[in-house]
Protein backbone atom coordinates (compact mmCIF):
# COMPACT_ATOMS: atom_id res chain seq x y z
CA UNK A 1 0.00 0.00 0.00
CA UNK A 2 2.93 2.22 0.27
CA UNK A 3 4.04 1.60 -3.26
CA UNK A 4 0.76 2.37 -4.23
CA UNK A 5 0.45 5.50 -2.23
CA UNK A 6 3.80 7.50 -3.14
CA UNK A 7 3.04 6.09 -6.82
CA UNK A 8 -0.36 8.01 -6.89
CA UNK A 9 0.74 10.81 -4.96
CA UNK A 10 -2.10 10.40 -2.37
CA UNK A 11 -2.03 8.86 1.57
CA UNK A 12 -2.27 5.17 2.26
CA UNK A 13 -5.48 6.18 4.06
CA UNK A 14 -6.94 7.25 0.67
CA UNK A 15 -5.69 4.18 -1.18
CA UNK A 16 -7.44 2.27 1.41
CA UNK A 17 -10.58 3.96 0.82
CA UNK A 18 -10.47 3.73 -2.96
CA UNK A 19 -9.79 -0.52 -2.69
CA UNK A 20 -12.53 -0.48 -0.04
CA UNK A 21 -14.94 1.10 -2.53
CA UNK A 22 -15.81 3.77 0.07
CA UNK A 23 -18.10 7.39 -1.02
CA UNK A 24 -16.44 10.06 -0.91
CA UNK A 25 -12.94 10.22 -2.93
CA UNK A 26 -12.59 12.65 -6.01
CA UNK A 27 -13.14 10.98 -9.44
CA UNK A 28 -9.27 11.82 -10.57
CA UNK A 29 -7.63 10.55 -7.30
CA UNK A 30 -9.44 7.32 -7.43
CA UNK A 31 -8.40 7.04 -11.30
CA UNK A 32 -4.41 7.56 -9.94
CA UNK A 33 -4.76 5.01 -7.30
CA UNK A 34 -5.94 2.44 -10.05
CA UNK A 35 -3.51 3.28 -12.51
CA UNK A 36 -1.04 2.83 -9.73
CA UNK A 37 -2.30 -0.24 -8.40
CA UNK A 38 -2.53 -1.32 -12.06
CA UNK A 39 0.91 -0.31 -13.00
CA UNK A 40 2.51 -2.32 -9.75
CA UNK A 41 0.37 -5.34 -10.27
CA UNK A 42 -0.75 -5.37 -7.03
CA UNK A 43 -4.01 -6.65 -5.57
CA UNK A 44 -4.64 -6.96 -1.64
CA UNK A 45 -5.71 -9.93 -0.46
CA UNK A 46 -8.79 -10.39 2.56
CA UNK A 47 -8.71 -13.58 4.13
CA UNK A 48 -5.36 -15.25 5.87
CA UNK A 49 -6.52 -18.51 4.02
CA UNK A 50 -6.52 -17.18 0.58
CA UNK A 51 -2.60 -15.08 0.84
CA UNK A 52 -0.85 -17.46 -1.21
CA UNK A 53 -1.49 -16.92 -5.11
CA UNK A 54 -3.43 -19.30 -7.40
CA UNK A 55 -5.81 -20.33 -4.02
CA UNK A 56 -9.73 -20.15 -5.67
CA UNK A 57 -12.26 -18.24 -3.47
CA UNK A 58 -15.23 -20.73 -4.97
CA UNK A 59 -16.88 -17.04 -5.93
CA UNK A 60 -17.17 -14.75 -8.76
CA UNK A 61 -18.15 -11.46 -8.65
CA UNK A 62 -21.23 -9.64 -11.10
CA UNK A 63 -20.61 -5.69 -11.93
CA UNK A 64 -24.24 -4.69 -12.97
CA UNK A 65 -25.49 -0.87 -14.41
CA UNK A 66 -28.91 -1.35 -11.96
CA UNK A 67 -30.37 -3.99 -9.53
CA UNK A 68 -33.63 -3.30 -10.25
CA UNK A 69 -34.65 -3.31 -13.80
CA UNK A 70 -36.33 -7.04 -15.14
CA UNK A 71 -33.35 -7.94 -17.95
CA UNK A 72 -30.76 -7.57 -14.86
CA UNK A 73 -33.01 -9.36 -12.81
CA UNK A 74 -33.24 -11.87 -14.95
CA UNK A 75 -29.62 -11.97 -15.80
CA UNK A 76 -28.54 -12.08 -12.38
CA UNK A 77 -31.19 -15.14 -11.86
CA UNK A 78 -28.97 -16.86 -14.85
CA UNK A 79 -25.49 -16.04 -13.62
CA UNK A 80 -26.41 -17.66 -10.09
CA UNK A 81 -28.09 -20.55 -10.95
CA UNK A 82 -25.42 -21.36 -13.13
CA UNK A 83 -22.91 -20.49 -10.60
CA UNK A 84 -24.55 -22.33 -8.00
CA UNK A 85 -24.42 -25.81 -10.26
CA UNK A 86 -20.37 -25.25 -10.15
CA UNK A 87 -20.56 -24.40 -6.14
CA UNK A 88 -19.73 -21.10 -6.55
CA UNK A 89 -20.65 -18.31 -4.44
CA UNK A 90 -21.99 -14.79 -6.46
CA UNK A 91 -20.91 -11.10 -5.38
CA UNK A 92 -23.32 -8.65 -6.54
CA UNK A 93 -22.77 -5.22 -6.97
CA UNK A 94 -24.96 -2.28 -8.87
CA UNK A 95 -22.67 0.75 -10.49
CA UNK A 96 -26.14 2.63 -10.13
CA UNK A 97 -25.09 4.30 -13.78
CA UNK A 98 -21.80 5.80 -12.72
CA UNK A 99 -18.78 3.99 -14.38
CA UNK A 100 -16.54 5.39 -11.43
CA UNK A 101 -18.38 3.22 -8.92
CA UNK A 102 -18.26 0.70 -11.30
CA UNK A 103 -14.89 0.84 -11.44
CA UNK A 104 -14.59 0.66 -7.89
CA UNK A 105 -16.42 -2.23 -7.77
CA UNK A 106 -14.21 -4.09 -9.82
CA UNK A 107 -11.34 -3.25 -7.69
CA UNK A 108 -13.47 -4.38 -4.25
CA UNK A 109 -14.11 -7.76 -5.71
CA UNK A 110 -10.43 -8.23 -7.26
CA UNK A 111 -9.42 -7.10 -3.49
CA UNK A 112 -11.82 -9.77 -2.24
CA UNK A 113 -9.87 -12.14 -4.36
CA UNK A 114 -13.07 -13.45 -6.13
CA UNK A 115 -12.27 -16.04 -9.22
CA UNK A 116 -13.49 -14.45 -11.70
CA UNK A 117 -15.98 -11.20 -13.01
CA UNK A 118 -18.91 -11.02 -14.74
CA UNK A 119 -19.14 -7.09 -15.71
CA UNK A 120 -22.58 -5.92 -17.32
CA UNK A 121 -21.95 -2.51 -17.54
CA UNK A 122 -23.41 -0.77 -20.66
CA UNK A 123 -22.61 2.90 -19.09
CA UNK A 124 -21.10 5.83 -20.89
CA UNK A 125 -17.55 6.15 -19.72
CA UNK A 126 -16.99 3.22 -19.04
CA UNK A 127 -14.02 2.84 -21.36
CA UNK A 128 -11.80 2.90 -18.59
CA UNK A 129 -13.28 0.52 -16.83
CA UNK A 130 -12.73 -2.30 -20.35
CA UNK A 131 -9.30 -1.16 -20.37
CA UNK A 132 -7.79 -1.67 -16.68
CA UNK A 133 -9.35 -4.89 -15.53
CA UNK A 134 -7.16 -6.33 -13.44
CA UNK A 135 -4.87 -8.70 -15.30
CA UNK A 136 -4.80 -11.64 -13.11
CA UNK A 137 -8.69 -11.64 -12.45
CA UNK A 138 -10.75 -13.33 -15.75
CA UNK A 139 -13.41 -11.32 -16.81
CA UNK A 140 -16.41 -12.06 -19.01
CA UNK A 141 -18.25 -8.71 -20.40
CA UNK A 142 -22.11 -9.25 -21.11
CA UNK A 143 -24.44 -7.11 -23.10
CA UNK A 144 -21.55 -4.63 -24.59
CA UNK A 145 -18.12 -5.64 -25.89
CA UNK A 146 -14.87 -4.03 -24.93
CA UNK A 147 -13.25 -1.30 -27.24
CA UNK A 148 -10.79 -4.31 -28.72
CA UNK A 149 -13.01 -7.63 -28.37
CA UNK A 150 -9.65 -8.40 -26.28
CA UNK A 151 -12.17 -9.86 -23.56
CA UNK A 152 -14.50 -13.07 -23.82
CA UNK A 153 -17.87 -11.48 -24.06
CA UNK A 154 -21.82 -12.94 -24.02
CA UNK A 155 -23.95 -10.52 -26.11
CA UNK A 156 -27.25 -9.90 -27.10
CA UNK A 157 -28.69 -10.09 -30.68
CA UNK A 158 -29.30 -6.73 -30.72
CA UNK A 159 -29.36 -6.10 -34.95
CA UNK A 160 -30.84 -9.29 -35.65
CA UNK A 161 -33.59 -8.73 -33.03
CA UNK A 162 -34.99 -5.01 -34.07
CA UNK A 163 -34.89 -6.75 -37.64
CA UNK A 164 -37.70 -9.17 -36.93
CA UNK A 165 -39.22 -6.07 -35.23
CA UNK A 166 -39.33 -4.28 -38.79
CA UNK A 167 -40.13 -7.68 -40.79
CA UNK A 168 -42.69 -8.21 -38.77
CA UNK A 169 -44.19 -4.95 -39.48
CA UNK A 170 -43.57 -4.93 -42.87
CA UNK A 171 -45.27 -8.26 -43.42
CA UNK A 172 -48.17 -7.09 -42.17
CA UNK A 173 -48.39 -3.66 -44.64
CA UNK A 174 -46.24 -1.27 -43.11
CA UNK A 175 -44.80 0.65 -45.57
CA UNK A 176 -43.69 3.78 -43.01
CA UNK A 177 -42.09 2.76 -39.76
CA UNK A 178 -40.05 5.16 -37.38
CA UNK A 179 -37.58 3.94 -34.69
CA UNK A 180 -37.41 5.44 -30.99
CA UNK A 181 -34.70 5.20 -29.31
CA UNK A 182 -32.39 6.60 -25.93
CA UNK A 183 -28.83 8.06 -26.06
CA UNK A 184 -26.88 6.59 -28.37
CA UNK A 185 -23.67 7.09 -26.83
CA UNK A 186 -24.80 3.60 -25.56
CA UNK A 187 -23.78 0.36 -27.52
CA UNK A 188 -26.90 -0.92 -27.59
CA UNK A 189 -28.77 1.94 -28.19
CA UNK A 190 -26.15 2.47 -31.57
CA UNK A 191 -26.75 -1.72 -32.43
CA UNK A 192 -30.53 -1.40 -32.41
CA UNK A 193 -30.90 1.72 -34.25
CA UNK A 194 -28.35 0.26 -36.67
CA UNK A 195 -30.16 -2.82 -37.16
CA UNK A 196 -33.35 -1.22 -38.09
CA UNK A 197 -31.85 0.92 -40.67
CA UNK A 198 -30.51 -2.43 -42.01
CA UNK A 199 -33.51 -4.20 -41.94
CA UNK A 200 -35.52 -0.89 -43.20
CA UNK A 201 -33.09 -0.64 -46.49
CA UNK A 202 -33.22 -4.46 -46.49
CA UNK A 203 -37.34 -3.76 -47.42
CA UNK A 204 -37.03 -0.55 -49.21
CA UNK A 205 -38.33 1.58 -46.62
CA UNK A 206 -38.05 5.12 -46.03
CA UNK A 207 -35.57 6.25 -43.11
CA UNK A 208 -34.76 10.17 -43.21
CA UNK A 209 -36.46 11.89 -40.38
CA UNK A 210 -37.98 8.14 -38.92
CA UNK A 211 -35.37 7.93 -36.43
CA UNK A 212 -34.93 9.54 -33.31
CA UNK A 213 -31.82 8.95 -30.83
CA UNK A 214 -32.17 11.10 -27.33
CA UNK A 215 -33.54 11.61 -23.94
CA UNK A 216 -37.25 10.28 -23.65
CA UNK A 217 -39.17 13.48 -22.32
CA UNK A 218 -42.59 14.06 -23.08
CA UNK A 219 -41.86 16.57 -25.26
CA UNK A 220 -38.85 14.91 -27.90
CA UNK A 221 -41.37 12.12 -27.94
CA UNK A 222 -44.30 14.33 -28.81
CA UNK A 223 -42.33 16.75 -31.11
CA UNK A 224 -41.29 13.04 -32.87
CA UNK A 225 -45.20 11.21 -32.88
CA UNK A 226 -46.49 14.07 -34.17
CA UNK A 227 -43.92 14.70 -37.26
CA UNK A 228 -43.91 11.36 -37.99
CA UNK A 229 -48.14 10.82 -38.22
CA UNK A 230 -47.75 13.91 -40.28
CA UNK A 231 -44.90 11.95 -42.69
CA UNK A 232 -47.50 9.05 -43.28
CA UNK A 233 -46.56 6.64 -40.42
CA UNK A 234 -47.92 3.94 -39.09
CA UNK A 235 -46.01 2.21 -36.83
CA UNK A 236 -42.71 2.47 -34.36
CA UNK A 237 -39.73 0.32 -32.91
CA UNK A 238 -38.20 1.33 -29.59
CA UNK A 239 -35.66 0.65 -28.55
CA UNK A 240 -35.58 -0.36 -25.02
CA UNK A 241 -37.97 -1.27 -22.36
CA UNK A 242 -37.73 2.76 -20.94
CA UNK A 243 -38.40 4.16 -24.61
CA UNK A 244 -41.53 1.76 -24.56
CA UNK A 245 -42.60 3.04 -21.45
CA UNK A 246 -42.52 6.71 -22.45
CA UNK A 247 -43.97 5.77 -26.00
CA UNK A 248 -47.16 4.71 -24.07
CA UNK A 249 -47.73 7.17 -21.61
CA UNK A 250 -47.65 9.48 -25.06
CA UNK A 251 -50.01 7.20 -26.61
CA UNK A 252 -52.20 6.53 -24.33
CA UNK A 253 -52.95 10.54 -23.76
CA UNK A 254 -52.96 11.34 -27.75
CA UNK A 255 -55.58 11.55 -30.14
CA UNK A 256 -55.02 10.94 -33.78
CA UNK A 257 -54.16 7.80 -36.49
CA UNK A 258 -53.76 4.41 -34.37
CA UNK A 259 -50.37 3.27 -34.41
CA UNK A 260 -48.94 -0.23 -34.22
CA UNK A 261 -45.87 -0.27 -31.55
CA UNK A 262 -43.18 -3.04 -31.06
CA UNK A 263 -40.81 -3.08 -28.50
CA UNK A 264 -37.32 -4.54 -27.53
CA UNK A 265 -37.17 -6.46 -24.55
CA UNK A 266 -39.94 -7.88 -22.77
CA UNK A 267 -42.07 -5.37 -20.54
CA UNK A 268 -43.40 -6.49 -17.08
CA UNK A 269 -47.32 -7.37 -18.08
CA UNK A 270 -46.82 -6.54 -21.38
CA UNK A 271 -49.77 -8.87 -22.33
CA UNK A 272 -51.81 -6.56 -19.93
CA UNK A 273 -51.75 -3.23 -21.74
CA UNK A 274 -54.61 -2.71 -23.86
CA UNK A 275 -53.74 -3.97 -26.45
CA UNK A 276 -51.22 -6.04 -25.43
CA UNK A 277 -47.80 -5.11 -26.44
CA UNK A 278 -45.81 -7.35 -29.41
CA UNK A 279 -41.71 -7.26 -28.34
CA UNK A 280 -38.78 -8.56 -28.89
CA UNK A 281 -37.95 -10.47 -26.15
CA UNK A 282 -34.28 -11.34 -24.99
CA UNK A 283 -32.60 -13.94 -23.55
CA UNK A 284 -31.51 -12.01 -20.05
CA UNK A 285 -31.00 -15.48 -17.93
CA UNK A 286 -29.54 -17.39 -21.13
CA UNK A 287 -26.91 -14.13 -21.31
CA UNK A 288 -26.16 -15.09 -17.46
CA UNK A 289 -25.78 -18.15 -17.98
CA UNK A 290 -23.51 -17.87 -21.04
CA UNK A 291 -20.94 -15.64 -19.26
CA UNK A 292 -20.73 -18.31 -16.20
CA UNK A 293 -20.05 -20.98 -18.85
CA UNK A 294 -17.40 -18.46 -20.69
CA UNK A 295 -16.08 -17.82 -17.30
CA UNK A 296 -15.49 -21.47 -16.28
CA UNK A 297 -13.79 -22.24 -19.56
CA UNK A 298 -11.53 -19.54 -18.86
CA UNK A 299 -10.11 -20.77 -15.62
CA UNK A 300 -9.81 -23.85 -17.08
CA UNK A 301 -7.65 -22.79 -19.99
CA UNK A 302 -6.38 -19.49 -19.49
CA UNK A 303 -4.59 -19.48 -22.78
CA UNK A 304 -8.08 -19.79 -24.98
CA UNK A 305 -8.59 -16.64 -27.23
CA UNK A 306 -10.96 -14.17 -26.35
CA UNK A 307 -14.62 -15.51 -27.45
CA UNK A 308 -17.71 -13.92 -28.57
CA UNK A 309 -21.23 -14.85 -27.91
CA UNK A 310 -24.43 -14.04 -29.47
CA UNK A 311 -28.12 -15.30 -27.33
CA UNK A 312 -30.89 -15.14 -29.87
CA UNK A 313 -34.07 -12.85 -29.29
CA UNK A 314 -37.32 -14.00 -29.61
CA UNK A 315 -40.06 -12.06 -31.07
CA UNK A 316 -43.44 -11.99 -28.96
CA UNK A 317 -46.29 -11.24 -31.50
CA UNK A 318 -49.04 -9.71 -29.50
CA UNK A 319 -52.53 -7.31 -30.71
CA UNK A 320 -50.95 -4.05 -30.58
CA UNK A 321 -48.59 -4.63 -34.36
CA UNK A 322 -51.92 -4.67 -36.48
CA UNK A 323 -51.98 -3.95 -40.41
CA UNK A 324 -52.14 -0.34 -40.82
CA UNK A 325 -55.72 0.98 -40.71
CA UNK A 326 -57.41 0.18 -43.60
CA UNK A 327 -54.81 -2.74 -44.84
CA UNK A 328 -55.26 -6.36 -44.22
CA UNK A 329 -52.86 -8.84 -43.66
CA UNK A 330 -53.12 -12.58 -42.64
CA UNK A 331 -53.21 -13.22 -38.86
CA UNK A 332 -50.33 -14.30 -37.55
CA UNK A 333 -50.69 -17.57 -35.62
CA UNK A 334 -48.89 -16.19 -32.45
CA UNK A 335 -51.23 -13.41 -32.05
CA UNK A 336 -52.60 -12.98 -28.43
Amino acid sequence: MVDVARTAGTSQKTVSRVVNAEPGVRPETVERVQRAIAELGFRRHDGASHLRRGTSTASIGLVLEDLAGPFYAALTAGVERRAREHGYLLLTGSADGDAERAGRLVQAFAARRVDGLLIAPNLVGDEVLTANLPPDVPAVLLDRPSADHGTDEVLSDNTGGIAQAVHHLAERGHRSIAYLGDDERFWTSRQRRDGFLAACAERGLPTDGLVSLGALTPERIAAAVSGWTAAGVTAVVTGNNRASVALLHHLHERTGPRLAHVGFDELDLADLLDPPLTTVAQDAAGIGSAAVDLLFERLATPTLPPRSVVVATRLVVRRSSPPPDGASAPPDRFDR
